[in-house]
């Protein structure tokens, strides 16, 4: 059987394979014919002479035919199953470390939860994943955070590695004016004074207001202050971080287009140039 000639090599082999095998099973069933045929000869044969004999007793008996019995064909040879390939795992990499900046969380995340799913026979149950997780909490609010996590079963690592006046530290630097937001981003300043208020282990509303409020950036402060409408309480310290947020990124949004505004006609000044 011809095959086109853009037939593969594997599908060739496979097709060529199987046409020597069905030629053998057809020349072993022609073999077994001609024994089958054989023998019902020879029964009919004898059936005959017996018939005769039982007739006319007097004949001799017939004679034992010293023909050997046909051979037994063999069974046919069963195509040997292909060995199923061995299912190769990629190879997998930790997350980074990570320390608190919001614009990598959602990246961070995504690498715990690929890595989990692609060994989950690594993690009996949620809370190691957790653990495991936390491990790479190493820099930044993420440490802070994954402390609070092992608050309760670290006290005394916080009693031989932790400094012994964290919290009067805290309040000097919220006493003092270090703290202010200065070039930060609002996010870079809530992360930071967040840190400050629970190490200082302040928790009254109004002060966190104050506090955080004495720290922001004149026009932030004054923008939020000055809010004709829906001002946030002062007792609301929730309220009071979201508008400072809020303000912020719509101040870095206007300087980014200010900026692409101020080059575009230099650019097209260039262009008219050339």
């Amino acid at each position: 059987m011809s095959l086109p000639p853009d037939t593969p090599q594997g599908v060739a082999d496979a097709l060529g394979y199987l046409q020597h095998h069905l030629q053998e099973l057809t020349e072993r069933q022609h073999v077994s014919e001609n024994n089958i045929n054989s023998t019902l000869a020879a029964l009919t044969m004898q059936l005959q002479q017996l018939t005769q004999l039982v007739a006319n007793p007097s004949l001799p008996p017939p004679a034992v035919p010293n023909t050997p019995p046909p051979p037994i064909p063999s069974p046919p040879v069963s195509l040997s199953p292909t060995p199923p390939t061995r299912r190769t795992c990629p190879k997998l990499f930790c997350p980074p470390d990570f320390n608190g900046e919001r614009h990598n969380g959602h990246a961070f995340l995504n690498s715990c939860s690929l890595y989990i799913r692609l060994a989950p026979e690594q993690f009996h149950d949620k809370q190691e994943r957790i653990l495991w997780a936390l491990m790479f909490f190493k820099g930044g609010r993420a440490a802070k955070w994954s402390e609070n996590v092992f608050h309760q079963e670290a006290e005394q690592f916080w009693l031989h590695f932790f400094p012994a006046n964290a919290e009067v530290d805290a309040i000097n630097s919220l006493e003092a004016t270090s703290y202010h937001q200065g070039n930060w981003t609002v996010d870079d300043y809530l992360d930071s004074f967040q840190a400050l208020v629970s190490n200082a282990g302040y928790i009254d509303p109004w002060t966190l207001v104050v506090k955080f409020r004495r720290g922001l950036r004149l026009g932030i402060q004054n923008q939020i202050a000055t809010m004709p409408y829906r001002r946030p309480a002062d007792t609301d310290p929730d309220v009071w971080y979201r508008a400072a947020r809020r303000i912020d990124q719509a101040h870095l949004a206007n300087e980014a287009f200010q900026s692409m505004s101020h080059s575009a006609p230099s650019a097209s000044l260039r262009t008219v140039s050339t």
